[in-house]
């Protein structure tokens, strides 16, 4: 089941959900995905039995809305700063082609002449999908804002004035509710753009922190429950009438060197991210970088990220924001 959100007539929150390939109904008396999703953590329910338990009503043209500009994010939080963008990188093994080379490079060269990426990758290649019951090493963490940097569909992917490059970042991202218990739970996985700043992240490994503190966007869809074991889609980056950058977008864990299980441990085992109420949006890394094929984004470019089993594309324009002047007064 695909699950969304979408502004209203009066500024409400229509929730709406569907089938893969099929048209979608607004949920009865649901005010948001959040409420949804609590109503099942905290009563021990799954959330396709809530969602069945509200019933169904009107349709709702997903399509019409996306070209209206009214998709919201599909999961908000009533107070955006209890809302959570992390994420985690070297995780994906790349393309076929490269595997095998690229796990020869990291097992043959001299522990000295690693980078502290590469070392990082081996790491994952070695004990990134623990057995079960076993810990796995950990991953490259980063944190990247809160609700207030979360961009919904269709909205600008705000580049500030200060960034030496905006450019996309094709994931899948885990959704997270914590239960009033302070329990973690999966709502599921959908697409996301965890857009970076390359350049300044090329400079120095240790300006990565710096890099990341940028908006992200997500879904438009969420798909509910586990994610494919094998996921394939399409990157792209269009100007004008015209696509500068398409590659195939790889994912799930059968292209990757960690388990999502691993993954998902590494960032909740922190009691600060265990907060009853929080809502955690992960990305779980990429191999597809039109950065790494030397493309360089350009304000009104449109990043599209595409993945059939994900539902709709999800699809942002890069914005340049103007100069600030950012001084602190004493009080």
């Amino acid at each position: 089941m695909l699950i969304s959100q979408i502004k209203g007539a009066n500024g409400e929150i229509i929730v709406a959900v569907r089938e893969p390939g099929a048209a979608a109904k607004s949920v009865k008396g649901a005010t948001s995905v959040y409420a949804l999703a609590m109503e099942a953590a905290d009563g021990g329910k799954s959330l396709v039995s809530v969602i069945e338990a509200h019933g169904y009503g009107d349709a709702v043209d997903l399509e019409k809305a996306y070209a209206e500009g009214r998709f919201l994010p599909p999961i908000t939080h009533p107070d955006a700063a209890h809302l959570h963008l992390t994420g985690t990188g070297l995780t994906h093994l790349g393309s076929a082609a490269t595997r095998d080379s690229m796990h020869k490079k990291t097992t043959e060269a001299a522990e000295e002449t690693l980078t502290d990426s590469m070392k990082m990758f081996r790491m994952g290649l070695e004990g990134g999908k623990p057995a079960a019951g076993q810990k796995g090493v950990q991953p490259e963490w980063f944190y990247k804002g809160n609700g207030y940097g979360a961009a919904a569909p269709g909205a600008p992917l705000v580049s500030p004035s200060f960034a030496l490059d905006g450019g996309e970042e094709p994931e899948m991202a885990g959704i997270y509710v914590i239960a009033k218990d302070g329990t973690p739970f999966r709502i599921g996985f959908a697409l996301s753009n965890e857009f970076s700043d390359h350049v300044t992240e090329r400079i120095n490994y240790l300006f990565l922190a710096h890099s990341k503190l940028r908006p992200a966007s997500f879904g438009p869809e969420i798909r509910i429950g586990v994610a494919p074991e094998d996921i394939r889609g399409t990157s792209r980056i269009k100007r004008g009438n015209h696509v500068i950058f398409e590659k195939p977008f790889l994912s799930g864990e059968a292209n990757m060197s960690h388990t999502f299980a691993n993954l998902e441990y590494h960032h909740f085992k922190y009691g600060l991210f265990r907060v009853p109420g929080d809502v955690h949006v992960h990305m779980f890394g990429t191999a597809t970088l039109s950065f790494a094929d030397g493309i360089k984004a350009e304000e009104g470019d449109i990043f599209e990220i595409e993945v059939s089993e994900f539902g709709l594309p999800l699809r942002n324009p890069l914005k340049v924001a103007a100069e600030e002047e950012i001084a602190v007064k004493q009080l």
